[in-house]
């Protein structure tokens, strides 16, 4: 279960006050769009922590004891008044919610999500269960495939949706676009199949901004050459990440290639710079 779905799930039973980064100028603990849900006697997210968070909350249960209606907005300058080195200035907006809430925020926050490309593991081994365990945590869409049966673990995050495909490369076609694949099967020849379904929708569609294949540069030298067996140019080819994780990051246990993979992710596809980018633009 993701934190916005525990957050509205307590709302059911608990009123609450919503506190959420509206704008910010200079340098800032988070991004416009972070959240804090405060009840009385719990918090959930976080705006970044340090004094902002510390007086946020005391703001908001103060709003939560008097319950007014009205969303509130309220500027903080992080040196000058709390004493954080950032020295920034957040715009914190405060609503006051009930459980009637739940259906229009959690419309909100799924309109927030899908601004994030859908990333489609391909492999349910151990690689495959560490990323989708790094990957719960964090605002992407998952998509975890697998040609075997019974492969996918009965407890699994909120963003993760599992998919049997046999032959594992038939999913690739239905995938949504602007989709992130990671390729990672039990076997060499469904990661070329896999591979070679990629290119394909590549080359009619151009849709995939991210192909990853898990293996050496010796495996990839392997499958450079079938694949230029099958028809595709050496162009085609360029398009495919292997190794994959971000360079530098040594180790090759399955939580450390998860951290790196998921890293590369983020610096690449740049979800979070685009929103700090949006951000600076309108401030």
């Amino acid at each position: 279960m993701t934190s916005e779905q525990d957050f509205l799930l307590r709302l059911q039973t608990e009123n609450a006050v919503l506190v959420t980064v509206q704008s910010y100028r200079g340098s800032v603990p988070r991004e416009v769009g972070a959240w804090m849900a405060v009840f009385a006697q719990a918090c959930m997210g976080t705006i970044g922590g340090g004094h902002l968070e510390w007086n946020a909350i005391e703001q908001a249960r103060l709003r939560l004891q008097n319950q007014p209606g009205e969303v509130v907005l309220q500027r903080y300058a992080l040196g000058s008044t709390l004493g954080q080195c950032c020295g920034g200035e957040v715009v914190l907006q405060f609503e006051s919610l009930v459980g009637a809430d739940s259906a229009r925020l959690s419309a909100g926050f799924a309109k927030r999500q899908a601004q994030w490309p859908l990333v489609a593991i391909v492999g349910g081994g151990h690689v495959g269960q560490a990323l989708v365990h790094v990957l719960g945590s964090l605002p992407w869409q998952v998509q975890w495939i697998d040609s075997r049966d019974e492969i996918f673990p009965e407890q699994l995050p909120g963003n993760v949706q599992c998919e049997h495909s046999d032959p594992v490369q038939q999913a690739i076609a239905t995938l949504t676009p602007q989709s992130c694949v990671l390729i990672m099967s039990f076997s060499h020849a469904e990661d070329l199949d896999v591979v070679a379904a990629c290119l394909l929708r590549q080359r009619h569609q151009a849709d995939l901004p991210f192909i990853g294949l898990i293996g050496s540069r010796s495996k990839w030298h392997s499958f450079r050459h079938r694949l230029v067996e099958r028809g595709f140019s050496a162009q085609e080819l360029d398009v495919v990440r292997c190794p994959i994780g971000l360079p530098g990051i040594r180790g090759k246990e399955p939580a450390v290639i998860a951290v790196a993979v998921a890293a590369q992710l983020l610096l690449e596809i740049g979800c979070i710079a685009t929103t700090h980018d949006k951000n600076v633009r309108n401030t």
